[in-house]
């Protein structure tokens, strides 16, 4: 990394039509875990894993009890937190392989670029996973567009997802440690002559497969796609931890004199689950458990840093996950055997992939040392909603039509009133949050998936009092027929030309 890279970038556009004071603009950070539950931290009741790092931004910031990412799966989720928009306006907007483009327009407002025009050099660390290129990738070159393209002064990336080709970390579009003989080949259609796979050759294999994870072998985790080559820029899975946190730490330290904002994502506890052996055994839950108490230790580490070089006062850190938990994702490793008594979903119902609560429901904590009060605030908000927040509270116009809504109040513990109503997404489907209410629209298909987890097809529409039943136990929809009609109404008007009824028979009207 190049300190003055970063600083002529963000020079360049310093304060464009920003009006805040030099000394008003905090640092901001937001970490992003990857599938991390309601209830797998500390912070909101859980007794069965230490996560004392992430429940201190909780425990002494906002701790959300009505926190939301916009979807229950990765892509739209980030897409959603990255440019302030709803993901299903987009049509690419859904779980991609390692090798789609770029999905986010160069020309589209960011968050990333409105933090540009605020004076802020700007950082993508961890996983991404919204594409990168044009498509066709040539890994062996420069790959762009990417994060650069959408607002990142400086970047270092997974490209897609720690099970996914290609497993190499992307730094400012290069490939990290590319031996050009021995050049990455990348496929999601068809293996490589020779190269082994989980079925050709399962000796080869250190942790079994499920379902869907039988392509490439990689440290002996056979992964979702075929790669051949890249072998000395391969990441070694039990390393990355270390080297993000690392990565992490060397942004803050080259920017420590300058405002900066880092999305820093989390590749735990997503699968394949493979902390640092220095937390195997932590829990008593396997790796899933001990992948916890890794991202843990990642997030301490960011505090610790910080405090270290005088910037945690300074320092605005939003914490969250893209979506729900899940526990068999692909892989044997032992998540619902070793389980106990541990409930990631902290008693919600559904979870990744699902239009249940559980789905998008996700941990959400605002800290800002002596600026923010302990707080627990039940005002509904979403991951989607900082990009508003952020340019209210930096004076920064948002030129053109968000989704993204000002909740700077509520984030900053001023208020106690979020949102009205936010539409919640799951693999295309949609449901409605109004107030206490939740309302499902039926949908076809099977009641579980493979990792089983509850997805929400229900055929005919639901409705659920979250404050009485936050398990969504009770469809009350019989006992409420108004606020049916009246949630259905609003529901098609907001989604009017992408919602698709996945039941023929239903009337939209």
């Amino acid at each position: 990394m190049q300190k003055k890279l970063f600083l002529y970038s963000a020079s360049a556009l310093a304060l464009a039509g920003c009006t805040k004071q030099k000394e008003s603009r905090p640092n901001i950070i937001v970490i992003l875990a990857d599938d991390l539950g309601y209830g797998d931290v500390n912070a909101y009741g859980s007794t069965t894993i230490s996560t004392p790092n992430i429940d201190r931004l909780g425990n002494e910031g906002i701790k959300f009890t009505n926190g939301y990412a916009t979807s229950a799966t990765s892509t739209p989720s980030r897409y959603a937190l990255m440019t302030g928009m709803y993901p299903w306006k987009n049509e690419n907007a859904k779980i991609l392989p390692g090798d789609a483009p770029l999905i986010i327009s160069e020309t589209q407002h960011t968050l990333p670029k409105m933090m540009q025009d605020a004076g802020y050099v700007t950082g993508a660390i961890g996983k991404w996973h919204l594409g990168m290129g044009n498509g066709n990738v040539d890994w062996n070159k420069t790959v762009k567009p990417g994060a650069r393209e959408i607002g990142f002064d400086y970047s270092c990336l997974i490209a897609a997802t720690n099970d996914r080709v290609p497993t190499v970390y992307v730094e400012n579009g290069d490939v990290v440690g590319l031996d050009p003989d021995d050049p990455i080949q990348v496929s999601y259609e068809q293996n490589f002559d020779g190269e082994p796979t989980a079925l050709t050759h399962p000796e080869l294999l250190r942790m079994q497969w499920s379902h869907g994870h039988n392509n490439s072998i990689v440290n002996g985790i056979p992964r979702i796609g075929f790669m051949k080559g890249g072998q000395k820029a391969r990441w070694k899975d039990e390393e990355m931890a270390d080297y993000f946190t690392g990565k992490v730490k060397e942004f803050i330290t080259q920017n420590s004199d300058h405002p900066f904002f880092l999305y820093f994502g989390l590749h735990q506890p997503h699968v394949p689950r493979t902390p640092n052996e220095r937390f195997a055994g932590s829990t008593n839950m396997g790796p899933r458990g001990d992948a916890i108490v890794e991202a843990d230790w990642c997030v301490g580490q960011v505090i610790a840093h910080l405090e270290e070089l005088g910037l945690l006062e300074n320092t605005l850190i939003v914490f969250t996950s893209d979506n729900g938990p899940v526990l068999n994702d692909g892989y044997k490793d032992g998540a619902v055997e070793m389980l106990g008594r541990h409930d990631p979903k902290g008693g919600l119902r559904g979870g990744k992939y699902s239009l249940f609560d559980a789905g998008t429901h996700v941990p959400l904590f605002v800290y800002w040392k002596g600026q923010i009060q302990p707080t627990v605030s039940d005002a509904l908000v979403c991951q989607m909603d900082l990009m508003a927040s952020f340019a209210a509270l930096l004076g920064c116009p948002l030129n053109g039509e968000f989704d993204s809504q000002n909740q700077l109040p509520a984030l900053l513990g001023k208020s106690d009133k979020g949102r009205d109503e936010l539409i919640i997404e799951a693999q295309g489907k949609m449901a409605i949050r109004q107030g206490k209410w939740s309302m499902i629209p039926p949908y076809a298909g099977p009641a579980t998936n493979l990792t089983g987890n509850e997805l929400g097809n229900m055929p005919d529409f639901t409705l659920y009092d979250m404050e009485s039943d936050p398990a969504q136990t009770n469809n009350v929809a019989s006992q409420y027929p108004e606020v049916v009609e009246q949630l259905k109404s609003r529901f098609f008007n907001l989604t009017e030309g992408y919602y698709k009824s996945k039941v023929e028979e239903v009337e939209l009207k």
